[in-house]
């Protein structure tokens, strides 16, 4: 049985890291999460701050887009040609998929400076094209309303995800402690 620790030793040192990092991070965010009441239809604050950024996006590209807080969910909901196209849930906001991110950068962690900057800049590109989805999504689905599942279940889930994989696979080839060292001639 020891010389199967030895073998799978790397395989389970990143699993450990990976699951307390994920535990711990999840824990946070259902505490920050905890300050809200879903009963009275409360948002909190990221997700209020997600959407705000979603209006802004679209109002930049000239889009006639606004929000509303939802009147019978904890949500907030999106308009586009005074149109309600979205509904901003906490599920949304993509801390959930920057949670997923950072335990799996910090798994297979580096040296702390480059981990830190990595994760910062992963984190900010994984917002930033969440908020771009959620705007985009708006404008596709009042032109496509028949593809929403298509658009929403599959199109943009395998963006994002597939986005979070490529960083994944930079990191670890770039500059994990398992990075690859090319020497020069």
């Amino acid at each position: 049985m020891k010389k199967y620790f030895v073998v799978y030793k790397p395989f389970l040192v990143f699993l450990g890291k990976f699951l307390l990092t994920y535990l711990l991070l999840t824990l946070v965010y259902k505490s920050y999460l905890s300050q809200y009441d879903v009963q009275q239809f409360e948002v909190d604050s990221f997700t209020e701050l997600v959407a705000e950024q979603t209006k802004n996006l679209m109002v930049l590209f000239n889009c006639d887009a606004g929000i509303k807080p939802n009147v019978k969910e904890s949500a907030i909901n999106i308009y586009y040609n005074q149109r309600s196209m979205a509904r901003i849930i906490e599920g949304c906001n993509g801390l959930s998929v920057i949670i997923l991110f950072i335990s799996f950068v910090v798994a297979f962690s580096g040296k702390i400076k480059p981990t830190i900057l990595y994760i910062l800049g992963g984190s900010l590109l994984i917002h930033i094209l969440n908020v771009s989805r959620i705007a985009l999504l708006c404008v596709l689905m009042y032109y496509y309303p028949k593809q929403q599942h298509f658009l929403h279940g599959v199109l943009f889930p395998l963006f994002i995800y597939g986005v979070v994989f490529l960083l994944w696979i930079i990191w670890v080839n770039k500059f994990s402690k398992y990075a690859t060292k090319t020497i020069k001639p």
